[in-house]
């Protein structure tokens, strides 16, 4: 996966609705929502949402909502547009744009373990809204933290990002974007 964003990294491009939206590098959240202990409880959803529109302070929130987030949604009478202003929900992007919107995010709360991996390579501040991640790197020494999915937790940890105090990060060591020439020499002593 890292090998993909690595050699993708100078092709990743805006979406169409980037000047339409007035977003500006640093200036917006980007999440993601698709876990069935986040989204298939639409109170739990919504909670959530209140939450992040709360803690963003007004800045853009950019929702490239998941299928079967975007059902629970629709079926919600209690979101309707304007329920909460600054998030946005918009449809999923293709990679090049998700990763754009990624990499100039002030950060990305998210559910989902790849984002978490994206994020600690491109040095974006990251919340993981679940209780455990196999992904510790990414936490251990990413720019990721795992909040859980107790909407409260949310608060302090954007606090700290406004703060300036979100922990630097550093990129693991063999996430260098050579991965699969490794594995082909792998292969190649195995099989030769």
């Amino acid at each position: 996966m890292i090998d993909t964003l690595l050699a993708n990294m100078d092709r990743l491009r805006p979406p169409a609705f980037w000047d339409a939206l007035g977003l500006e590098p640093g200036g917006y959240f980007v999440i993601t929502l698709h876990r069935p202990a986040n989204v298939d409880q639409p109170e739990k959803l919504h909670a959530l949402l209140s939450a992040i529109a709360t803690g963003t302070r007004g800045l853009p929130v950019l929702f490239p909502a998941h299928p079967r987030t975007a059902k629970v949604l629709a079926e919600d009478p209690s979101f309707r547009p304007g329920s909460f202003p600054n998030i946005r929900l918009v449809e999923p992007q293709p990679y090049l744009e998700f990763n754009y919107l990624v990499k100039h995010a002030k950060a990305v709360i998210t559910d989902s373990g790849g984002i978490t991996e994206e994020t600690t390579v491109m040095g974006v501040p990251c919340m993981t809204l679940r209780d455990n991640t196999e992904r510790p790197e990414t936490v251990s020494m990413g720019t990721n933290a795992l909040i859980g999915t107790d909407p409260a937790k949310l608060a302090p940890a954007l606090e700290r990002l406004f703060a300036g105090d979100w922990q630097t990060g550093a990129v693991p060591e063999l996430w260098d974007g050579r991965t699969g020439e490794r594995i082909v020499a792998a292969l190649e002593t195995l099989f030769t």
